[in-house]
């Protein structure tokens, strides 16, 4: 749905069931989930020969990138006394993805996320999709409003095309936010995009930067923003028309074509995509096909 910001390579896999269903979905170990920094900027990480492992390079950004969203999302979570999960608000059905039994035997718990199941409808088309909500807000009594939290992140303000947060965060946030959605103009747009289809009424944006710009791995947490999704997309020119129209026009072309499996691609060199069809074992693992 946001799509046309981007301009790293991505794909998705489309499976088409005898009865016309279509599921979209990632691969298995892709990099789909993993954040871009600085993906749009007029100056973009570039990856380095003489030091292909370091700190600053594309890959090396977003695992940083998105190591941070993660932990973003749990820290600003309230803990009471009483137990680590004493404050947490439990759903009518269990998280899909932890099993108790090797939680426990472990000492792992699930992180504080929950799955939202919505059916939106475009004219005949019913879509169902699973969305994430990240926390609740309680702002009167008996009301609470439901959240979702990002978090962008300052790795080196000389390089990136950026401006120094800590000089601006307070006096000019608005400067900080217009730079990072001239830097980061798809990756916004995705989280806008998310918060909407989850129906979440605040998204959350933490701004988290480097404790020493040459440290990757200890960040502070400078500042946060709460925004209502719909007013943040205008704000940022995000067109919800056009972001439903990218799913209509999709769903309407495979519509159109036999059962299997397909793969849709952004080409890494041209923003154009690209659509193959593909074997029905394509990408299946070992373990599926036992």
């Amino acid at each position: 749905m946001a799509s046309p910001r981007t301009v790293t390579a991505w794909d998705v896999v489309v499976q088409k069931l005898p009865n016309g269903t279509l599921f979209f979905d990632k691969r298995d170990n892709s990099q789909f989930d993993y954040l871009t920094v600085s993906e749009t900027s007029n100056q973009p990480p570039i990856r380095n020969d003489d030091d292909p492992d370091g700190i600053n390079t594309p890959m090396r950004l977003s695992l940083e990138a998105t190591s941070i969203n993660q932990n973003f999302s749990q820290q600003i979570l309230k803990q009471v006394k009483g137990g680590a999960n004493s404050s947490r608000k439990s759903f009518e059905y269990p998280n899909p993805f932890y099993d108790d039994e090797e939680g426990a035997a472990d000492g792992m718990e699930p992180a504080g996320v929950a799955y939202r199941y919505r059916r939106f409808t475009l004219g005949d088309i019913r879509l169902v999709c699973r969305c994430e909500l990240h926390g609740l807000v309680s702002k009167r009594k008996n009301e609470e409003l439901t959240m979702t939290a990002f978090a962008l992140n300052e790795w080196d303000s000389r390089l990136g095309g950026g401006i120094n947060w800590r000089e601006k965060i307070d006096t000019q946030r608005g400067a900080v936010l217009a730079t990072e959605l001239k830097n980061n103009s798809c990756k916004l747009a995705k989280w806008t995009a998310q918060s909407i289809l989850a129906g979440a009424d605040q998204m959350k944006i933490g701004f988290v930067s480097r404790a020493n710009k040459s440290n990757p791995y200890e960040h502070e947490i400078l500042a946060t923003q709460s925004y209502k999704p719909k007013e943040f997309a205008q704000q940022t020119t995000v067109s919800l028309h056009n972001m439903w129209g990218i799913i209509q026009m999709l769903v309407e072309m495979f519509s159109s074509k036999g059962a299997g499996k397909y793969v849709i691609m952004r080409d890494p060199n041209k923003p154009i995509l690209r659509i193959y069809s593909v074997p029905q074992e394509t990408f299946e693992d070992e373990e599926d096909e036992e």
